[in-house]
């Protein structure tokens, strides 16, 4: 046990065990980002409708809630390391049990089972680096390994597109494999342990009434919600644009990934403004400012209408102005959503977690609902919805969160 000296020179020996992390996130990610353009090979190989698309990413996202409130807990009372060693060998199992998948029902069953690996990158894998470095090293850490997760879906539809273009659908499941067992080793070789495992834990039913304690907090709830509502644009373009792409717009697999380019290259730009920004200006006020490009980008979305003729370019703008948005206000959000409980931050965070995930499942639900009933007209205008729902649920939130912040920085 070494947990009472915390790292703070990110020497090349302790970022070791960041990378196998990231390497562990970049699968466990690309196997959503990943098999989407390879979904409409799975369901022509499976003889069903292209509506089953965008189910592959809502059952991968349902995986990923399903167990996040346990995991933290569970690494508590077990140690970080053999319950993160776990889910490794068990993401990298569900990946290769595709090889024996031979219906979409069996095959949706599994999106859910690879989605749980999600539950170990944050409860328990960013749990460790909060643990393990000192909190300026936390911090460089933290936003290096988000860099390297935004990376993912920006590779993800190039190589998905790529790969699907060349090989059987099954392969990219096995190169996902293969990545993950990249990262077990780097994991099980680097991670240290940081909790005690043997010491007195709470008991399990305490864990249930600090949720239902977390979520009566209004305050905590909403502003909770004003992540996955801005998610939901991005997230629903990722199900569904390989249909709306390739199958309606008869775009080659290809160009769909090159598409998908300005969208995640807009995210990345909004990201680094904020790490520009955080310093010089007050903790929020990117968030105000992502409410232009919001609304800018839904009008030309919804411009796109009534233009004749379908190109991709209005969507896509307005998909990309939105994602540039998620990118100047989420890390801000998650920052003040976190301190707006004084509950363990474990607990508070796989609160977070699991509502943005459920969320987002029901959002690209929604999303595929009005596109299945209504086409690109109903994919736009669900967009924008959710998109102004944002505006009127964060702007108060983070008026009053700044208003807090200066009233207590002045002195009186």
């Amino acid at each position: 046990m070494h947990h009472h000296t915390k790292i703070s020179r990110l020497t090349g020996a302790a970022l070791l065990f960041p990378l196998a992390l990231v390497l562990f996130e970049f699968a466990v990610y690309i196997a959503n980002d990943m098999v989407q353009p390879a979904m409409l090979l799975v369901t022509s190989e499976f003889n069903v409708g292209t509506k089953w698309v965008p189910v592959s990413m809502t059952a991968f996202t349902l995986g990923g809630a399903l167990l996040a409130w346990f995991t933290g807990p569970w690494s508590d009372r077990a140690g970080r390391r053999p319950v993160m060693l776990t889910g490794a060998i068990y993401f990298i199992l569900s990946c290769l049990a595709v090889y024996v998948v031979h219906g979409i029902e069996t095959f949706m069953v599994l999106r859910v089972l690879q989605g749980v690996g999600l539950c170990f990158i944050a409860a328990v894998g960013y749990a460790v680096i909060q643990e393990a470095y000192e909190e300026t090293s936390a911090v460089k850490v933290t936003s290096l390994m988000a860099n390297v997760s935004l990376i993912a879906p920006m590779v993800g539809p190039l190589a998905g597109a790529a790969l699907a273009e060349v090989a059987p659908w099954r392969s990219s499941f096995l190169l996902i494999a293969g990545i993950a067992v990249v990262s077990l080793i780097g994991l099980w070789r680097t991670m240290p342990e940081t909790v005690d495992p043997g010491t007195e834990k709470t008991p399990y039913s305490t864990i249930i009434h600090e949720y239902i304690d977390l979520f009566s907090h209004a305050h905590f709830t909403l502003s909770a919600l004003c992540i996955p509502v801005i998610c939901i644009p991005l997230v629903g373009w990722i199900a569904l644009s390989p249909v709306l792409l390739v199958h309606d717009m008869q775009l080659s697999m290809v160009e769909y990934g090159l598409w998908n380019l300005p969208v995640f290259g807009a995210l990345i730009l909004g990201n680094i403004f904020v790490s520009c920004l955080v310093e010089r200006w007050p903790l929020g006020q990117t968030v105000l400012i992502s409410i232009w490009p919001i609304l800018l980008g839904c009008i030309i979305a919804m411009a796109g209408l009534l233009v004749p003729g379908r190109s991709p370019v209005f969507i896509v703008t307005g998909i990309s102005l939105i994602a540039f948005a998620l990118g100047l206000a989420f890390s801000v959000l998650y920052r003040f959503t976190l301190m707006s409980s004084s509950l363990p931050k474990g607990i508070v965070a796989a609160g977070m977690n699991m509502l943005a995930l459920a969320l987002q499942a029901l959002g690209i639900e929604f999303m595929r609902l009005t596109y299945v009933e209504w086409g690109l007209p109903g994919f736009t205008i669900t967009t924008v919805l959710f998109a102004i729902g944002f505006v009127l649920l964060s702007r108060p939130r983070i008026q009053h969160e700044m208003a807090i912040r200066a009233t207590e920085m002045t002195p009186n």
